[in-house]
């Protein structure tokens, strides 16, 4: 993140970015069930079970949650990386601290 923007500013960079991919992970997540319905719906007259035996089993599916998976890593990803802001800012809030002290017995 560039250097030249202040803590505060790179930290509300980070958190949108977090919230950006996180929207898309739980968006996936949510509408699972959803698109497991409507492929079963899709194989027309057949068992429950079966229609999601046969779903599961499919490239397309395992491609669908590996998907999901990748959405989930990155929002992760992002909130480390928020997170990461966040004690990079305490950290210059004690250093600026500790110098200050020092200051003062000098």
């Amino acid at each position: 993140m560039n250097e030249q923007f202040p803590f505060s500013e790179r930290f509300r960079i980070a958190a949108e970015e977090w919230v950006d991919a996180e929207n898309a992970a739980q968006l996936l997540e949510d509408t699972k069930s959803i698109a497991m319905a409507q492929r079963q719906t899709a194989l027309g007259d057949m068992p429950v079970n079966r229609a999601e035996q046969t779903i599961k089993a499919s490239p397309s599916w395992a491609q669908y949650v590996e998907s999901i998976v990748e959405a989930r890593t990155k929002a992760n990803l992002a909130k480390v990386k928020m997170e990461y802001e966040k004690l990079r800012f305490m950290e210059h809030q004690s250093q600026s601290a500790n110098a200050r002290a020092e200051m003062k017995l000098v």
